[in-house]
């Protein structure tokens, strides 16, 4: 299936949108506020779509980052084992694998505050080796320079995460080794190289509703939006600053995923990290919030997500199908039906 035309009402997709506008969204009847996300989810895309991705740790732990919620900064005691930069051919193995399982895109993640020119080689290596399988790709590997970005640029690389994790007022409370600005120039770089943009957030990290309204506010008014945006669920990792943080209430995370698809309609909107915790049900209602993105597998980098087959058994459930990239073909749609089955 391809993505339904935009209707000749289309709404402009905006980049000046004020707080109070997106939280008099977020505070509309919650029927009110899924009925109008999917309004605007079905303008731009196939509402049965879920485009699929897969993320692997290719470098994990000893991060210096302070990150409040990361088990890999080496700040915090948290009982991760430690491993260097992978190998090219064990990465390619593991996209390999990803690919057969149905994944269309492939994402790589390194714990570093930002890579070493020296590790530059063997990463563009394992994005010319990734995309040569017909897989879309991706990496997260912290803060980059010009160079690094254009570097990452013309190995091919597809898309750049770099996550801004909440507002702007809140940042300080979560991360004190870098400053917000630090991010917004990475996402600068990594447009000004010519990669797309993969930029979102954790939601549950004991903000107030306002900073929630202020993240999406950053993300919305970005000049060009984020071709994707994570909206993840704090995971909560013994060893961590935020390991006894309340639950965010779900039908809350549902109505940023809602709002979200509203400001940003022509983005890729992620069900990202805390899905392990969630319901079927809380997932059908991201679904129809107008989330058309996961991540899919065991593992995002060193936190749980859930098993295949139950993604598999709930798209069968929903009538959802993985969405198709044009270099990947229908292979990745029926090998991730196939996997259901066993």
């Amino acid at each position: 299936m391809t993505a339904i035309a935009p209707s000749a009402d289309d709404q402009v997709t905006r980049h000046n949108w004020s707080r109070e506008e997106i939280a008099g969204l977020m505070n509309l009847p919650f029927n009110d506020l899924i009925f109008k996300a999917q309004q605007v989810h079905r303008e731009h895309f196939d509402a049965n779509e879920v485009q699929v991705s897969t993320l692997l740790s290719i470098k994990t732990g000893a991060c210096p980052e302070d990150c409040a919620y990361c088990p890999q900064s080496t700040r915090f005691e948290t009982g991760l084992t430690t491993e260097e930069l992978m190998e090219i051919q064990a990465v390619v193995d593991s996209a390999r694998k990803a690919k057969e399982a149905g994944s269309s895109r492939f994402c790589m993640g390194a714990a570093w505050r930002s890579p070493k020119d020296r590790d530059l080689p063997v990463l563009t290596e394992m994005v010319s080796q990734v995309k040569a399988l017909g897989l879309e790709t991706c990496m997260t590997l912290g803060m980059l320079t010009d160079h690094q970005a254009q570097t990452l640029a013309d190995a091919g690389l597809d898309y750049y995460n770099h996550n801004l994790d909440t507002s702007p007022e809140f940042y300080g409370d979560i991360i004190t080794t870098r400053v917000y600005q630090d991010r917004l120039d990475t996402l600068e770089r990594v447009r000004e190289a010519g990669m797309k943009v993969c930029c979102g957030g954790i939601l549950g990290m004991g903000e107030k509703p306002e900073d929630r309204v202020g993240l999406l506010q950053q993300l919305a008014n970005l000049p060009t939006h984020p071709e994707s945006v994570p909206i993840n669920m704090l995971v909560r990792v013994p060893g961590t600053p935020l390991a006894e943080e309340e639950d965010m209430d779900p039908i809350e995370f549902v109505r940023c995923i809602a709002v979200a698809r509203i400001l940003m309609p022509r983005s890729m909107v992620r069900l990202s990290a805390g899905r392990e915790g969630m319901t079927k049900e809380i997932q059908a209602l991201a679904f129809l919030a107008g989330a058309n993105s996961i991540f899919y597998g065991e593992k995002l980098l060193t936190t749980p997500n859930p098993a295949e087959n139950r993604d598999q058994q709930l798209f069968n459930q929903l009538g959802i199908e993985p969405m198709e990239i044009e270099a990947a073909g229908p292979e990745q749609r029926s090998a991730f039906y196939n996997a259901a089955t066993h």
